[in-house]
């Protein structure tokens, strides 16, 4: 299972949010300097969201991301406020390795399996945000307030076998809390779609978390907060 450290940008700092809310953000410092201590602990990719994007519906970090592509050969994964093709065209130009699609995966999957079909299988992640709804998990969008119209399964009925690789999901309720992950949501992901690689987001607080999450069959898993509260080191994360 491959390990993505995150790093979250915001005002130029990098932080972590609480459940989503940009008004309970904690500040952890520089991403430049957290990008270095990760490479240097031997990540081979890191997930890096831009908040300021996701704010305003248009990625606004270009400047700040082409730096960091530039500084490590460690991948980059990006998302925040993709909502057209330009914006996988910038991305991608920056030197990010994947982007990121949110809502746009959502509510426009013929034009998103076009930007696949485009730009390759391997540079584009479908993100599903998600909350628990009578058995299934229905998803949510714009800064997870509004219900998006779907469950998950619905979803992700729209993207048929090899129209799609990369699949992020993240139970909104978990997120930012350190309250585990939701072990049955990756379970019944992996089970159901094994043509996808499923990417856990949400609730990872320690080495045993992620082990859980191997065991469901989950690709990868995003660790932020758990990482830069000591819960555990990136070495032995990477280790597992």
């Amino acid at each position: 299972m491959l390990i993505f450290p995150a790093i979250d940008m915001m005002g130029g700092k990098c932080v972590r949010l609480s459940l989503g809310k940009f008004d309970d953000a904690t500040t952890y410092g520089d991403p430049a300097a957290q990008l270095a201590e990760f490479t240097a602990k031997g990540a081979t990719w890191v997930h890096v969201v831009d908040l300021d994007g996701a704010r305003q519906g248009k990625p606004v970090q270009h400047s700040a991301l082409r730096a960091l592509a530039r500084q490590t050969d460690v991948k980059i994964q990006c998302g925040g406020g993709v909502r057209v093709r330009e914006d996988v065209e910038r991305l991608l130009d920056a030197g990010v390795a994947r982007v990121v699609v949110g809502s746009a995966a959502l509510k426009r999957p013929d034009d998103v399996r076009d930007w696949i079909a485009a730009f390759g299988a391997e540079h584009i992640c479908c993100a599903f945000d998600v909350r628990p709804m009578r058995g299934d998990f229905e998803v949510v969008v714009h800064g997870w307030a509004e219900d998006g119209g779907a469950t998950l399964s619905t979803a992700l009925g729209r993207y048929p076998t090899d129209s799609l690789k990369h699949v992020l999901a993240t139970d909104v309720s978990r997120d930012g809390v350190l309250s585990g992950p939701n072990l049955a949501l990756m379970s019944s992901l992996a089970h159901a779609r094994p043509d996808f690689a499923v990417q856990a987001s949400g609730g990872v607080s320690s080495l045993d978390d992620l082990r859980a999450l191997q065991e469901t069959g989950a690709a990868a898993a995003i660790v932020g907060r758990a990482l830069y509260e000591k819960r555990f080191t990136l070495e032995d994360a990477l280790a597992l």
